[in-house]
């Protein structure tokens, strides 16, 4: 139902509960951004924060409502995050054992009328609100302290949170989380709603993966007479030009700050983002940005089709989810370690028809597994060259980090005290591991040089390329086991911009990097193709898991570094110290004698660092 106006006047009303970068302060453009007057037409019916308390609460500075006090249990406050004039806490009722995200709002931030009509009218308009891509809104109250805001708790936080861990996404992640967006704005829109501060940090994700479209804040309702609000409020980075021109929040504005949370996620940056905030507005306004090249045509296009200057020419929501970049692949559910690191996906493979024309064109018929090796001998100089391990399943981020959290923790579990390492290894298999890395995630990806002088790119799509020790071929993974390699002379022409990055890449850790340790170099062309499965990047060291079921971390402090690897099916510690000297031991020697506390503090924040990643 379109929104109406409030039946009486309304005492209390909404502090901005908005993250800090979503300002609604008064100001001209360049300073700060100008407030709203208050909204006047919602949904449902005038809202009271008078009446009794109907829970308890406790929090910091604050004293808990006792349970005589209200005929409930008290609260439990675990966490908290802080807004612009509220702070939200994860709350558990004692009661129930119902966990909440709960705003609090002290009086004295919000003690002019103005702060406080904005207080009712964010709980007016968002309790009427039922979707499942909502935030859900519980109930409200207020004692003499505070005024007190029950949300659906999720516990996974934010799609900023996730930016920040991972920086870019894949195609595949940001279509499951945009047709989430777009089904919860377009319910909104419906109802006559403007949310006026679509950000990743304002949609929300439960515990399931699924996102809630939050903060009602400076959300604002359409006027029965259609004329549009022509406050400036909102993030800058996310600002439609007809806002910064004060000509009005419409729809369209809405739909604008989606084309900018797309661009975002898939190039690590807001479009317009500068370093000076007047020239951020002058670019919004121009609609001067920016498309990389490493974004697929149908993600050129799309966001070509939001980002356009006028609001009547940018494409509805209804036409966005029929837009080209819908037709690809989108899972119908992401595993919770996205968070933190690519996921595996498992689309259906548009290679898979590619690889058996081309066995059928050369064997007529399938072959066993393992035995459909193609080399350029037989195939000619620019035919794909499929290795068995194509054929086979392959090891993914997963069994790598399953396998080393078993072994690490029986380890330490059982390995007695010492102040010394054991004997380090005079002879043992060589091994393949990263000397050089780059990390170049905010455009391309992530590139590395291993020790056996081969190149890789793991990039933002989740695609691999590797430039093989020789320099002489080139391997482009669709996915963890399915490859296809060519002669750097004759690399496909959709595959050129690729291996300009490689390219790049290459020169850059030639010319700018040295040598991460003292292991010998390995030369055998014969091996195949390592993979960088995942890499996670931590506030202490960077830990990179491969298809060889070699795991190494690189420590940023001391440039230590731990590589853990089964040349020969026995696991080895190999330990790179501060001087780049290595040494290696067989981890049951570990086991059995001990460690340095060096080293075991090392191997404890790594076993620690792998947990994280498989509960999540």
């Amino acid at each position: 139902a379109p929104c109406r106006a409030a039946r009486t006047p309304v005492l209390l009303a909404q502090a901005s509960a908005s993250q800090p970068d979503a300002v609604a302060a008064p100001g001209p453009p360049g300073s700060s951004l100008g407030q709203g007057t208050p909204r006047t037409g919602c949904p449902g019916s005038p809202v009271s924060l008078r009446p009794a308390v109907r829970d308890g609460a406790a929090g910091p500075g604050l004293a808990p409502v006792r349970p005589r006090d209200v005929g409930h249990q008290g609260l439990t406050f675990p966490g908290c995050l802080r807004g612009g004039f509220a702070r939200c806490y994860e709350m558990t009722d004692l009661s129930s054992n119902k966990t909440y995200a709960v705003k609090v709002i002290p009086h004295s931030r919000v003690a002019k009328p103005h702060q406080r009509e904005k207080i009712t009218n964010e709980i007016e308009l968002h309790r009427d609100l039922h979707h499942k891509h909502i935030v859900k809104f519980s109930h409200h109250f207020e004692d003499s302290e505070s005024i007190y805001i029950f949300l659906e708790h999720c516990s996974r936080k934010s799609l900023a949170h996730i930016w920040k861990a991972r920086h870019t996404l894949l195609e595949p992640e940001v279509r499951y989380y945009l047709k989430q967006i777009i089904s919860g704005l377009k319910y909104l829109h419906l109802k006559g709603i403007l949310h006026r501060d679509l950000k990743l940090g304002n949609f929300f994700i439960n515990e399931n993966m699924e996102l809630k479209v939050g903060d009602f804040g400076l959300a604002a309702c359409q006027d029965i007479s259609d004329q549009k609000k022509k406050t400036i409020c909102g993030t800058p980075n996310y600002l439609a030009p007809e806002v910064l021109l004060r000509q009005g929040h419409g729809p369209e504005s809405d739909v604008w700050s989606l084309g900018c949370v797309m661009y975002t996620l898939l190039c690590g940056n807001p479009p317009f983002e500068t370093s000076d905030l007047k020239e951020t507005y002058r670019c919004i306004k121009q609609v001067d940005y920016t498309l990389p090249a490493f974004l697929s045509v149908p993600a050129k296009h799309l966001i070509a089709g939001i980002l356009k200057r006028n609001p009547q020419d940018r494409l509805t929501l209804e036409e966005i989810l029929d837009h080209e970049f819908f037709k690809g692949y989108t899972p119908e559910k992401l595993p919770p370690s996205s968070c933190v690191m690519a996921p595996e996906l498992c689309p259906p493979n548009p290679a898979k028809s590619l690889f058996a024309k081309v066995t059928k064109t050369l064997f007529g018929k399938k072959k066993p597994k393992g035995k459909a090796v193609f080399s350029p001998r037989q195939t000619g100089a620019s035919a794909c060259h499929l290795p068995s391990a194509a054929f086979e399943d392959c090891i993914t981020a997963s069994v790598v980090i399953e396998s080393a959290v078993r072994l690490l923790r029986t380890c330490l579990s059982c390995m007695p005290p010492a102040d010394r390492n054991p004997a380090s290894l005079a002879r043992h298999e060589q091994f393949v591991w990263v000397s050089k890395w780059v990390d170049y995630s905010n455009k391309y990806g992530f590139g590395y040089q291993l020790s056996n002088h081969s190149i890789g790119v793991l990039f933002n799509d989740g695609t691999h390329m590797t430039l093989s020790p020789n320099h002489k071929m080139v391997h482009y993974n669709f996915t963890n086991s399915r490859h296809i390699a060519f002669p750097v002379s004759a690399i496909p022409e959709q595959l050129q911009g690729q291996m300009s990055v490689l390219h790049y890449f290459a020169s850059y850790m030639e010319q700018h990097l040295m040598k991460g340790g003292d292991l010998p170099s390995i030369d055998d062309l014969g091996q195949p193709a390592l993979l960088l499965l995942q890499w996670v990047k931590t506030d202490q060291a960077l830990l990179m898991l491969f298809s060889s079921g070699t795991l190494q971390v690189n420590f940023y402090n001391d440039h230590t570094k731990v590589i853990i690897s089964k040349p020969d099916h026995s696991c080895l510690v190999t330990y790179i110290n501060r001087e780049r000297n290595s040494y290696t031991y067989k981890l049951c020697s570990i086991q059995e004698l001990g460690c340095s506390p060096e080293l075991q503090h090392r191997l404890r924040y790594i076993l620690k660092l792998l947990q994280e990643r498989a509960d999540a």
